[in-house]
């Protein structure tokens, strides 16, 4: 089991996050060797609050070219975070 701080490793800040974070889902760059169960506790002990379920979607790195030099971006995973009705969650600070 990983470190709960070693789990959740950024908020993703981008439009479509914003968008769905009115309907209490927030979206987190995790760990891509870590389990749904895994993201779960850490969340809940990072941010205290009750989580409803989580979806998590692997994305792959895409190849490419920089100043005619070829590299390639590091796969990652993402964790949509769906809360219980009541809860809210603020990513800019509160993790103890």
């Amino acid at each position: 089991m990983n470190n709960i701080y070693n789990t959740v490793l950024s908020p993703v800040i981008t439009e479509k996050a914003t968008k769905i974070s009115e309907k209490n889902q927030y979206v987190f760059k995790v760990r891509i060797d870590s389990s749904k169960s895994e993201i779960k506790k850490a969340v809940e002990k990072l941010f205290k609050v009750k989580v409803k379920h989580i979806n998590t979607i692997k994305i792959k790195g895409k190849n490419k070219v920089f100043k005619g030099t070829k590299g390639r971006r590091s796969d990652y995973k993402k964790a949509i975070i769906c809360l219980n009705k009541g809860e809210n969650l603020d990513y800019s600070g509160g993790i103890n």
